[in-house]
């Protein structure tokens, strides 16, 4: 088993999580560096964690690093040069999410990775919890039937003080508001588990905060299958909470959590009039790995072992930011969009805002 040299970017408050991951997974991966643009923060995170190395300056870092993995913690505009330049210098990515602000960004990074033969995985934890894991086998055998109705709704409460920082509430610099930057991971996770979307009808609003951007949007979805969900993004909701329901044939599926779930947070119910021991049998959640940056990276170490895509790579998350950029258009536009049918020439292919210039 290889013990992989990792660098962190970006010193703020998320970078806590990828560290406390990294020392639970020691034994496989050493942080060898870290990199911030303010050398106080980078110099004082280094030496509270015992990091050898920090630089202010990513180039300078790779140069002379030479790390196996760079894991990117920084604002969502610096996402897409840093992911560019990591693989370029033939260092494997983890990025928060999102990866980048445009379907346009997305694909120069798969042309990137295949050119290095290197991968870029998103911080999409959700999809690696126990519950999660098992829901998607559930669907892909069948086991309570064919899926008929979803619900998905993000609803958090950031008040007017969390947008003063000069970064959020932006079009430039967040790529959007609670649509991109918080139900992104419950919205990959039912996503994920459902399978290919087939279109998209969107309202979003500015109702109450002072930003550029949205701070509630409502999504109806009708997936491949005929699925048919509905999508709530909120950061006006007092009462905070994450809530996920998969309706089944044959059986009910819910999460009700707020920033990532245990075993404890799932729930399963039958009808009552027609319960099935063989079908609650399904529903076993024998280990508990959590929804968390751990158990994310445990699993992205053991592809580098493997020289395998990561199961978040950049391809496989591609339909996450595809959804998101069609919701953002059908706000927009007022019109229902397909699944593919934004591409090179659409402006929301080279921004989700569809308002922004491609970036050289």
């Amino acid at each position: 088993m290889t013990r992989y040299r990792v660098a962190i970017v970006g010193t703020g408050s998320i970078a806590n999580h990828h560290l406390q991951a990294l020392n639970e997974l020691k034994e496989r991966a050493e942080v060898v560096a870290a990199v911030d643009v303010l050398r106080e923060r980078v110099e004082e995170f280094s030496k509270k964690h015992a990091i050898p190395h920090f630089y202010t300056d990513i180039t300078e870092m790779l140069e002379r690093e030479r790390p196996d993995l760079v894991q990117i913690a920084t604002p969502p505009d610096t996402h897409y040069p840093l992911i560019i330049q990591a693989l370029q210098a033939g260092a494997s990515v983890l990025c928060e999410k999102p990866l980048c602000t445009s379907l346009a960004e997305l694909d120069h990074i798969l042309a990137v990775e295949q050119q290095t033969g290197k991968y870029c995985s998103s911080v999409f934890q959700w999809r690696f919890g126990t519950g999660g894991q098992l829901l998607k086998h559930l669907i892909q055998t069948e086991g309570l039937g064919r899926p008929l109705v979803g619900i998905c709704q993000t609803t958090w409460f950031r008040n007017h003080a969390y947008y003063e920082v000069p970064w959020r509430g932006k079009w430039s610099t967040e790529g959007g508001g609670p649509t991109m930057g918080h139900g992104i991971h419950a919205m990959d996770l039912f996503l994920w588990l459902l399978g290919d979307w087939q279109e998209v009808s969107s309202m979003t609003s500015t109702l109450d905060r002072n930003i550029e951007v949205e701070d509630v949007s409502l999504a109806m979805v009708r997936f491949k299958n005929r699925t048919l969900g509905s999508i709530v993004n909120s950061v006006l909701s007092p009462r905070e909470e994450t809530y996920l329901r998969f309706d089944f044939q044959r059986a009910s599926v819910e999460l009700t959590t707020l920033y990532g779930y245990t075993n404890k947070h799932w729930r399963f119910s039958q009808p009552g009039s027609d319960q099935d021991a063989a079908i609650q049998q399904l529903w076993q959640l024998t280990q508990d790995q959590p929804a968390s940056h751990a158990t994310q990276i445990a699993q992205l170490l053991d592809s580098l072992d493997h020289g395998a895509e990561p199961l978040a790579s950049t391809a496989t998350v591609r339909p996450t930011i595809e959804f998101i950029t069609g919701i953002y258009k059908s706000a927009a536009t007022g019109q229902i969009v397909q699944q593919g049918s934004i591409v090179a020439g659409d402006p929301f292919y080279n921004h989700v805002s569809g308002q922004l210039a491609p970036r050289t």
